[in-house]
Formats: C-alpha cells, sequence, structure tokens
C-alpha cells in the first residue's frame, strides 16, 4: 500500500505545521494549503520530498474544490484531511470594544464555512480510501464566553462534526474533533500568565487519533493545558 496522504488547512504556522511535521515523521504524504505560498515555503523546504504546497483561500468553493481535487490527482489517493484553518478575535455584542462587525465576517467565514466547504470537498475522496476528517474545534466551544463570537463559531463545528459523522455511517469515514484549550500561538500571544498547550501537543493529539486501527473512531478530543481554568 502507497504512504498515506494528509491534507492539512491553516498548514503554514501553528498548529497545521507542528502537525504537518508530525505527520510526515510518521510517513504521511502531504498538501498543505494556506493563502499565501510565501507563508508555505518555509516549511515545504523543512520537509522536502512528498509535500504539495497549495496557496487556497478556504472560504472559495470553486478554488478549494480544485485543490482537494488537484491533490487527489497528483497522489492518487487522500486518506486525512485536518481541517485547521482559523481566525481570532476579541468580541462585543454591546460594543465595549473589540474587533469592528465588519472584521466579525472573516472570522465566521473562516472558521464554520470554511471547515465546512473543506469537508465538503474532501469527503468524497475520503469516503474512497475509508479515511479520516479531522476538525480543530476549541475548548470554547464547550461553554458559555460572553460576548465571543469565535467561542459561538466553535460551538458550531461541535455540531458540524457531530453532523457529519452522523452522514458518514457506513462509509468507514472516521471523523475526530480535536478541541484545545489555550495553545500558544499567535492568536493567543496577546494572553499572558496563563498555562498554554505547545502546537505540537496538537499534533501528537492529531496523530494518536490517525494511528488508530480502522474500527476504532476516536469522536473528540479536549486538550488543556495542566492548570487552565475550564472557564476561560
Amino acid at each position: 500500500m502507497p504512504e498515506p496522504v494528509m491534507l492539512i488547512t491553516g498548514a503554514s504556522r501553528g498548529i497545521g505545521a507542528a502537525t504537518a511535521r508530525a505527520a510526515a515523521a510518521a510517513g504521511y504524504r502531504l498538501a498543505l494549503l494556506a493563502r499565501s505560498a510565501d507563508s508555505l515555503a518555509p516549511l515545504t523546504d523543512e520537509l522536502g520530498d512528498d509535500v504539495l504546497a497549495l496557496p487556497c483561500d478556504i472560504t472559495d468553493w470553486p478554488a478549494l474544490s480544485a485543490t482537494v481535487q488537484r491533490v487527489e490527482d497528483h497522489f492518487g489517493r487522500l486518506d486525512a484531511t485536518f481541517a485547521n484553518a482559523g481566525l481570532s478575535m476579541q468580541t462585543s455584542f454591546l460594543g465595549n470594544g473589540g474587533a469592528d462587525p465588519e472584521q466579525w465576517r472573516d472570522m465566521v467565514l473562516t472558521n464554520v464555512y470554511g471547515a465546512a466547504i473543506t469537508a465538503r470537498a474532501a469527503l468524497p475522496a475520503l469516503a474512497r480510501t475509508g479515511g479520516h476528517l479531522l476538525l480543530t474545534g476549541s475548548n470554547a466551544g464547550r461553554g458559555i464566553r460572553p460576548g465571543n463570537l469565535y467561542s459561538a463559531t466553535k460551538w458550531a463545528i461541535t455540531g458540524l462534526a457531530q453532523n457529519i459523522r452522523a452522514e458518514c455511517v457506513g462509509t468507514g469515514v472516521r471523523v475526530t474533533l480535536i478541541q484545545p484549550g489555550m495553545v500558544e500561538t499567535e492568536m493567543t500571544a496577546s494572553t499572558q500568565d496563563v498555562p498554554k498547550l505547545r502546537a505540537e501537543d496538537i499534533a501528537n493529539a492529531a496523530l494518536y487519533a490517525l494511528r488508530q486501527p480502522p474500527g476504532v473512531d476516536v469522536n473528540e478530543l479536549v486538550i488543556r493545558p495542566t492548570g487552565q481554568d475550564p472557564n476561560r
């Protein structure tokens, strides 16, 4: 059997880049998606052969579907897809600071619509291989966060994962929702003096789910740094 193929969105940094490194070490051939080819170049240079770098806006359905088809055409198969790309910003519905509502659109489109159409683009190929879909949710999508639209987008990913899993019954496709707590990334750089996970910790969780035998479907993984307040 040829080495498996994994597609990762939001692959140029943070959890996506860490997962790419872990998957490459585990023998995966990789398709790495990000908005900019330049942002992917350092990682693809590092990982070498069997890496396809694909600039793509994951909120653009024609571009995304064509990109996923290109991955399957290039490698001959698709075994795993990690819908990981996401945006975060501070919001307030009362207008008490935070990002201007005009900026909210990109976050909602990326976090919800982008994840949904990534699944739609990849699942026919994953059904052909009995593959695996992983999605990045968040601990913030498990409880109430006052005024926090990001949290609401991650609640949506929780429901999305469950609905996809229900539709995939009988196909052999596994669906894993990874719900990290606070992770040390560019999105959390302004949050100080709290415990944080490393991006590599989430990559290890993704590989844990992928390494299970075909009859085992790890539905959800909730991962927090030791000592994190679960309400944050």
